[in-house]
């Protein structure tokens, strides 16, 4: 009878890592969409000197 609980415990191992595991999995995610936005923003950012740079150029010359 004892090796029957065995068998359901180490079944039940398995579910353990996956849920140690899951917070830093979202935690990831997380990390990469703000880096995802704050490329956006920096390219973003980038392009609007860029097209303030030529405007102002081009008004002075």
């Amino acid at each position: 009878m004892s090796d029957s609980s065995r068998t359901t415990d180490t079944d039940n191992t398995p579910d353990e890592p996956e849920r140690h595991t899951e917070p830093f999995r979202q935690r990831m995610r997380g990390w990469q969409i703000r880096q995802q936005v704050a490329r956006g923003l920096a390219y973003g950012v980038g392009s609007g000197a860029v097209s303030l740079l030529v405007l102002w150029v081009q008004t002075r010359y």
